[in-house]
């Protein structure tokens, strides 16, 4: 299954590239941290890496390497705004568990 981001994500990650007055898309990875074991890292992309995978989803071309997404795969990304809060989340249906402060998760 692709990587996938929500039209409110999408819409947030176009606005942001567009302020940046560059860029390609948006890099979805993970890395060892945290209590639980795995990491989201995000950032933006201006130049793919030779070994990228990309996906497009409204309108939007998510990179990711092969490594990080044995554990993404089938995630979708949200934009979410909860009061004065927002940020993005992660619904990953490859989680098992997920530190108490949702900063790591396992699978």
């Amino acid at each position: 299954m692709p990587i996938t981001l929500t039209e409110s994500a999408a819409l947030h990650v176009q606005n942001t590239l567009q302020r940046r007055g560059k860029g390609l898309g948006l890099r979805l990875g993970v890395r060892t941290s945290g209590c639980s074991g795995m990491a989201y890292k995000l950032e933006f992309v201006d130049q793919p890496a030779e070994d990228d995978i990309s996906f497009e989803c409204h309108g939007v071309t998510l990179f990711t390497d092969a490594k990080s997404l044995v554990y993404i795969d089938g995630t979708e990304l949200d934009f979410v705004r909860e009061g004065l809060n927002e940020g993005f989340k992660f619904n990953n249906p490859n989680v098992k568990n997920e530190c108490g402060c949702g900063e790591s998760f396992n699978v």
